[in-house]
């Protein structure tokens, strides 16, 4: 599947010159972006969606104390 995007000019340049410099397509590293980027990405925001709910009261958090007396860790 294609996906087009619009870059700033500057970022342009900076893409065509890596690419140029090195032999290797635009498109290489487009991917290469957006494939390390992208755990980043979903680490970030689906963290905030969690820190939001136990803002609102609607996640339930343990204390590091409670989890390792559950797990008998305190032994």
């Amino acid at each position: 599947m294609a996906t087009s995007i619009r870059l700033a000019p500057e970022t342009e340049r900076r893409l065509d010159f890596l690419a140029s410099r090195t032999g290797r397509t635009k498109a290489f590293y487009l991917r290469e972006i957006i494939e390390r980027g992208l755990d980043d990405m979903e680490d970030y925001y689906l963290a905030a969606e969690v820190l939001e709910r136990v803002r609102q009261g609607r996640e339930k958090v343990h204390s590091a104390g409670d989890v390792r007396r559950e797990l008998g860790l305190d032994d």
